[in-house]
């Protein structure tokens, strides 16, 4: 089997970060990643993170009714215990769609992580990515586990996200400090995708850190507020994958006053950091979508309800005929219209007003009487391109990244598996 890798040729995309950023160590937090064979030969495809005793877990997931294995461990233990202790994470393989055979491959990882870490099952977190409905080699992971426990350290953080790269072309990373009670605490987050991006309810593979103390519940609701405007509000193919999984964790180590609710004013400042390293994560995503050359804005105004705006921007965003026009710079509102019309909100053509950039475009059912051609094509010849909608029936409102489509999206995945 020819890997897919190979066939494309190796490059970054033309969106990724100047810079990648350094995550500073994080207290009661420590990685370490390797090679375990999974599909690639001496390719780092495993990583680790263990956690000090009392570390607190949260977690959404995707709502595909084909979710992976690890997943539905993830969830099971969620709902046994509100700790963790260890993570692990593999690349080259979902564990998706592999019948008891998934099962068994979850239950030997965490059964391993388990003993090497000292912990009990369901304080051991799992995550799989790569080719669906093939059978997890868990031995390989299990013969490396123990060498990957004792070589952790605080400061891998990037090597682990590059051992869960699949068709990434850069790793993904934030960081950020809040305050809490006059107490700084430290964020650290990391997550991998580039295709098969249209999250519900969770994102490809992320994983947030922080040295706060804070109950389970608070971090679940603060996760649960946060989710909706970042990893859920982004798109590359309209395809919902079934390892969806964002998780969590809190080692209680910054000595921050005792939180007991979401709502406690001392959270403001670290609700606001979260949510901008939450989208932070999610648009690097979308910079990294499977052949991206741009990066598409789209809002959406006027509509009856927020999620009638949220429908109808992903409609647009979604729309192949929408984003080869914005590849091949071709300003061509016709299709936005369309993707509006489509999307089985309330829409009144007359009423309807569409804008590329500054540029208004359309507008009472007809081309806008100011329209300039060539402005309107400046507007989407960017690496970053912005349409705004505003439907004028209401005061629903929504904002969703998407990047354009390329011949690359089909090159990548023609070829993934052949």
């Amino acid at each position: 089997m020819t890997q897919h890798r190979k066939a494309v040729s190796p490059h970054v995309s033309p969106l990724a970060p100047r810079r990648f950023v350094k995550l500073p160590p994080l207290e009661g937090v420590r990685l370490s990643a390797g090679a375990a064979g999974i599909r690639y030969k001496g390719r780092t495809d495993v990583m680790v993170a263990l956690f000090a005793r009392g570390t607190k877990v949260a977690g959404v997931f995707t709502k595909s009714k084909t979710a992976s294995a690890p997943v539905e461990w993830c969830k099971a233990c969620l709902d046994m215990s509100s700790t963790a202790r260890a993570l692990v994470v593999n690349s080259g393989n979902a564990n998706a769609f592999t019948g008891k055979n998934g099962w068994e491959g979850v239950s030997e990882v965490a059964a391993a992580a388990a003993d090497i870490a000292g912990c009990s099952l369901e304080e051991v977190y799992l995550g799989s990515t790569g080719v669906i409905g093939e059978p997890l080699p868990f031995e390989k992971i299990t013969r490396v586990l123990d060498k990957l426990v004792r070589q952790a350290k605080p400061n891998r953080w990037r090597e682990a996200v590059q051992a869960i790269m699949t068709t990434d072309t850069y790793p993904k990373m934030a960081t950020a400090k809040a305050k809490i009670g006059g107490k700084t605490v430290t964020i650290n987050g990391m997550c991998k995708g580039s295709g098969m991006i249209m999250p519900d309810m969770g994102t490809m593979l992320a994983y947030v850190f922080t040295d706060a103390k804070l109950s389970a519940r608070v971090l679940q609701d603060l996760l649960e507020e946060g989710v909706g405007p970042s990893f859920n509000s982004i798109t590359v193919d309209s395809d919902t994958s079934t390892s969806d999984t964002l998780l969590l964790f809190a080692t209680g180590k910054a000595g921050n006053p005792a939180i007991r609710s979401a709502s406690d004013r001392r959270l403001r400042d670290l609700r606001a950091k979260l949510n901008a390293l939450l989208l932070d994560l999610a648009l690097q995503v979308v910079r990294d979508g499977e052949g991206a050359g741009k990066l598409i804005r789209v809002d959406v105004s006027g509509a009856e309800s927020d999620e009638a705006a949220k429908r109808v921007a992903l409609s647009i965003a979604n729309s192949p005929l929408v984003k080869t026009a914005i590849a091949g710079n071709d300003a061509n509102w016709g299709r936005v219209v369309m993707a509006v019309g489509k999307a089985g909100e309330k829409a009144d053509r007359d009423k309807l007003r569409i804008w590329f950039g500054k540029q208004l475009v359309a507008e009472r059912g007809d081309r806008a009487p100011k329209y300039d051609e060539a402005r309107a094509t400046k507007a989407v010849s960017g690496l970053e391109v912005d349409i705004a909608v505003d439907l004028r029936l209401g005061r629903g409102k929504a904002r969703v990244w998407t990047c354009d489509l390329t011949h690359g999206y089909i090159d990548i995945n023609g070829s993934y598996r052949s």
